[in-house]
């Protein structure tokens, strides 16, 4: 792969460290992001507000996470991408500082406008940093890491969140999202390279990639993909209290377990994905699938609910870095455009996902967003087929 002219400057002194404070960031927005996911029942007890309500604050930023994320690359210009980072994470770190000291529903969802301007501006920036901070035989290792901010926010982000809220209440948990925001602050001021621009990013040269059959098809897959898993997962605690049966003290322990497999799963995928993408993608729409129907038939017991909680993990942790991967192949001489249409259809569908689960909810219950996912998962999985039938891996899996 190809480092996209679209970058200047020198490598940098120390690029793994680079890489990983890349990947906290990374891990601090997700993180953040999905937080109200293991909050969301006692949210919305403190709140007053319905589970479906309250789950506007997981789909309000991400909707906005898909605006922002064009505008920003649009509006950054030639301004280099480390004060663009630093920036978006002193924001972050005053957003989770509102969400902690929010008095209503509305304040918080205030509050969350700023999270999906930090996260779409982040995460588009941060997607397309790999192939400028290591050698171009190490970028599917950068790639892992950096996306594994992503799977890293499931193992320890939310997980953690719900353990701090059982404990001390749901505000101590966007307090401490607010401290590692600055510390994470700290540590790209220390490690992080000045990464400046050749040239700035035009409407046009968006157009241009908006035509682009294999990113047409990448940004497609993302939006089933994503929205199947965040039609059920917004709603994953009242899924497994209610369905499962599983007791509210595991729930914390659980969701590690969840978001460790999902660690196995990014990384798997991102040294497999460099060279087999489609089949890769074509595994993982075929697990996802499997992930609700199994849900429905095996999911009405504590262990047979954890189980495919625990493959659910599996499958959907290599998402992110495999259509991320997808794009910059797809699109290696425009990589700022390409992650920045990936992030907001992403974030479209985190946000479609959780506004269609919560719709459902309030209404036929949970077992209506399994099969919602599983219409939505099995589009994606005809998808990659025709994709494999086209020979679009040839090109997609080349180096």
């Amino acid at each position: 792969m190809t480092v996209s002219s679209e970058f200047s400057g020198a490598a940098p002194r120390h690029p793994w460290l680079a890489v990983g404070a890349v990947g906290l960031a990374t891990f601090s927005v997700v993180t953040t992001e999905m937080l109200p996911v293991g909050l969301l029942t006692p949210m919305a007890e403190q709140l007053g507000a319905s589970p479906g309500a309250t789950g506007l604050a997981i789909s309000l930023p991400a909707l906005l996470a898909a605006l922002f994320a064009p505008l920003v690359v649009l509006a950054a210009g030639g301004v280099d991408r480390r004060r663009i980072l630093c920036g978006l994470l002193a924001l972050l770190m005053a957003a989770n500082i509102a969400c902690a000291l929010a008095p209503s529903l509305g304040w918080l969802l205030a509050a969350r406008v700023l999270v999906g301007f930090c996260m779409g501006g982040i995460w588009a920036v941060a997607g397309g940093l790999a192939a400028r901070l290591v050698p171009v035989a190490a970028v599917g290792l950068a790639s892992s890491i950096i996306f594994g901010g992503v799977a890293a926010a499931s193992v320890l982000g939310v997980p953690l969140g719900a353990l701090i809220g059982d404990f001390a209440g749901w505000r101590w948990a966007f307090a401490g999202m607010a401290l590692l925001s600055g510390l994470v602050l700290l540590l790209h001021l220390a490690v992080l390279p000045a990464l400046p621009v050749a040239y700035s990013v035009t409407l046009g040269q968006f157009g241009t990639q908006l035509r682009n059959r294999k990113l047409q098809a990448g940004l497609v897959l993302t939006a089933l993909l994503v929205a199947g898993h965040f039609a059920v997962f917004t709603f994953v605690r009242p899924l497994l209290l209610s369905r499962s049966g599983v007791e509210a003290q595991w729930m914390g322990a659980l969701l590690l377990a969840y978001g460790m497999t999902g660690m196995a799963g990014n990384f798997l995928v991102g040294v497999a994905g460099s060279r087999h993408a489609v089949r890769v993608l074509v595994a993982i729409a075929l697990g996802l699938l499997c992930v609700p129907l199994l849900f429905l038939a095996l999911g009405g017991s504590p262990m047979g609910g954890s189980s495919v909680l625990l493959l659910w993990g599996l499958v959907y942790g290599g998402v992110s870095v495999g259509l991320m991967g997808w794009m910059v192949k797809a699109a290696p001489q425009a990589v700022e455009v390409a992650s920045s249409l990936y992030v907001a259809v992403f974030n479209l569908g985190i946000g479609l996902g959780a506004w269609m689960g919560g719709q459902l909810v309030d209404g036929p219950g949970v077992a209506a967003n399994l099969w919602l996912a599983a219409v939505l998962f099995a589009m994606a999985l005809l998808l990659t087929m025709g994709m494999v039938r086209r020979g679009v891996q040839d090109a997609a899996a080349a180096p």
